[in-house]
């Protein structure tokens, strides 16, 4: 007969640092799902096409959502293993970093970008009172900082993603 011995190793995760990456992470991939959501609208809406990294957001950040529940739950079990989120972080890393990359290009690229734009039509000429044009104004206003709020939390994303691989490999090597 064959003895067969079963060995389960306990990993131990930092239990703050774990809590800020998820929260920091779940409010930027909402926020992300939630700005990319209303650009769709905001382009359903005018008539225009819907250019292809605005879906891409939106997926991105619903699959940073569902991954975060994911990790929720093996918490909960007691079963969340490193390599589990070295891989999953690594996925979303790259989806993200090639988003935010497309997304700097287009708020910041080189002709005609957001940023360009904003300056031109928004910031250089604000609108007062009680009209439709200040109401326009407004409309565009918002849209433009979207934008930059929607970067700086790609970015914020991006760098987490990156952290949590970095800790999860800690976690793995029994550094923490």
């Amino acid at each position: 007969m064959a003895e067969v011995m079963v060995v389960r190793r306990k990993y131990h995760w930092p239990e703050i640092q774990l809590n800020v990456w998820l929260i920091v992470m779940l409010v930027s991939a909402s926020t992300v799902l939630g700005i990319f959501a209303n650009f769709i609208n905001v382009q359903q809406q005018l008539g225009l096409g819907v250019p292809w990294y605005m879906p891409y957001w939106v997926v991105s950040g619903a699959l940073a959502i569902a991954f975060l529940i994911l990790i929720l739950w093996l918490v909960a079990q007691r079963k969340l293993l490193p390599g589990i989120v070295i891989l999953g972080s690594f996925i979303l890393f790259v989806l993200w970093l090639t988003g935010l990359i497309k997304s700097s290009i287009v708020l910041w690229g080189p002709q005609g970008s957001v940023n360009d734009n904003c300056m031109r039509y928004v910031q250089d000429s604000p609108s007062r009172g009680q009209s439709i044009n200040t109401l326009a104004w407004l409309e565009q206003n918002s849209i433009c900082q979207s934008w930059k709020a929607a970067f700086s939390f790609e970015l914020i994303g991006t760098v987490f993603l990156l952290w949590m691989m970095i800790m999860a490999w800690n976690v793995h090597r029994d550094d923490y």
